[in-house]
C-alpha cells in the first residue's frame, strides 16, 4: 500500500462506435478483394467508418461521458486526461485538452500520449504510477482513433484491416488485493520502420513505399509486424502471470489487441491457452488502434464474462514498434 492506496483499478467503462458500417463486401466494390480472402486472412467481416467531416474528439466525448457515469463520477472529480491516438483531429491542441473542454472537466490536466496500437495499456501504467503516488485519484483514460482517415483505399493489404471507434475507462483507488496487479511495458525502435505513419516529415523511403497519390497513409510491412507480434504478446502475456505468481488456469481471460485472427491465433498457441479464454471481436470492428482493448474490454464486462475477483489479461503491440500488457484482479 502507497500513500494509504490498497490498489488501482478500473471504475468505469464507455465505449463509442460511429453509425456507419463498411462490410467486407462494400470494398469488394471499391478495391481488388474478396469477401473470402479478407475472412480467410484476417478475420474481419466488417468495421465502422467516421462519417464525413465528423470529428473524432466526438466519439472520445461519448466514451469519456459514458465511463464516466458509469464510475458513479462527475467530470468535475476526474484529475487528469490521457488520449490514446494516432490520428488526432489537431496536433494543437492536444486531443485531450479538447475533450476536457467538451465533457466540462475543468480541474483535470490533459495530455495525449502515442504508443500506437499498445498506447491504452501503456496510459494505464502511466495512470497507476499518479494514483499510487496520491498526486491524481480519478484518471480518465480515452483511446479514440480514426483510421479510415489514414488508410490508402487503394491498397487492398491494408485498407482492408481498421477502423474507427473509443474506449474509455476511469482508474482510481480499489480494495486491497484489488485493480492492477503486473504490468509489462516496452519497445524496439530498431524496428519501428515496419510500421509508418507520416506527419510532418516523409524520408524518401517513406515516399517510395506510396505509390498512390495520397501519402499520409499508414504503410506496413505484415510479415515482419506478425512475426512481432505473435511473439511479443506472448511474451509479455507471460511475464504478468509469473510475476503474480499465477498460472495459466488462474487467468479467466485474455484481451488481445484485435489487429488480425491469425496473430491472435498465432499468440494463443504459443502461450498455450485455449480459444475459450481469449476474447476476440475483431470481426465487427477490424484494428481500431488503441481503442480495440478498452472496446473489447467494455463488451465482456457488458457480458457479463468478467465477475469481481476474476483475473484479466490485456495485451496489445504497436507501431514503434511497442508492446504492453496489464494483469488485473477484476474489482467490480
Amino acid at each position: 500500500m502507497i500513500n494509504g492506496i490498497a490498489g488501482v483499478g478500473i471504475l468505469g467503462l464507455g465505449k463509442s462506435l460511429p453509425e456507419k458500417v463498411l462490410t467486407n463486401f462494400d470494398l469488394e466494390k471499391i478495391v481488388d478483394t474478396t469477401n473470402e480472402w479478407i475472412v480467410k486472412r484476417t478475420g474481419i467481416s466488417r468495421r465502422r467508418l467516421l462519417g464525413e467531416n465528423q470529428p473524432l474528439y466526438e466519439l472520445g466525448v461519448e466514451a469519456a461521458n459514458n465511463a464516466i457515469i458509469d464510475a458513479g463520477l462527475t467530470a468535475r472529480e476526474i484529475d487528469l486526461i490521457i488520449v490514446t491516438t494516432e490520428t488526432p483531429d489537431y496536433l494543437a491542441p492536444n486531443m485531450a485538452c479538447i475533450i476536457q473542454g467538451k465533457i466540462g472537466a475543468e480541474r483535470a490536466a490533459a495530455f495525449d500520449l502515442n504508443a500506437a496500437c499498445s498506447g491504452f495499456v501503456y496510459a494505464l501504467a502511466v495512470a497507476k504510477q499518479f494514483v499510487e503516488t496520491g498526486f491524481y485519484k480519478h484518471i480518465l483514460i480515452v483511446a479514440c482513433e480514426g483510421l479510415s482517415r489514414i488508410v490508402d483505399w487503394k491498397d487492398r493489404a491494408t485498407c482492408v484491416l481498421f477502423g474507427d471507434g473509443a474506449g474509455a475507462v476511469v482508474v482510481g483507488p480499489v480494495d486491497r488485493g484489488y485493480g492492477i496487479k503486473a504490468m509489462e511495458i516496452g519497445a524496439d525502435g530498431t524496428l519501428g520502420h515496419n510500421i509508418t505513419i507520416p506527419c510532418c516529415y516523409m524520408s524518401q523511403d517513406d515516399l517510395a513505399k506510396r505509390p498512390h497519390e495520397k501519402k499520409n497513409v499508414i504503410w506496413m510491412d505484415g510479415s515482419e509486424v506478425f512475426k512481432f507480434a505473435v511473439r511479443t504478446m506472448a511474451y509479455a502475456s507471460e511475464k504478468v502471470i509469473s510475476e503474480s505468481n499465477l498460472t495459466l488456469d488462474d487467468i479467466k481471460l485474455i484481451i488481445p489487441h484485435q489487429a488480425n485472427i491469425r496473430i491472435i491465433e498465432g499468440a494463443a498457441k504459443r502461450i498455450g491457452v485455449s480459444e475459450d479464454k481469449v476474447y476476440v471481436n475483431v470481426h465487427d470492428y477490424g484494428n481500431v488502434s488503441s481503442a480495440c482493448i478498452p472496446i473489447a474490454l467494455y463488451e465482456t464486462v457488458k457480458k457479463g464474462m468478467i465477475s469481481q475477483g476474476d483475473y484479466i489479461v490485456l495485451v496489445g503491440f504497436g507501431g514503434g514498434l511497442t508492446w504492453a500488457s496489464a494483469l488485473i484482479r477484476w474489482s467490480r
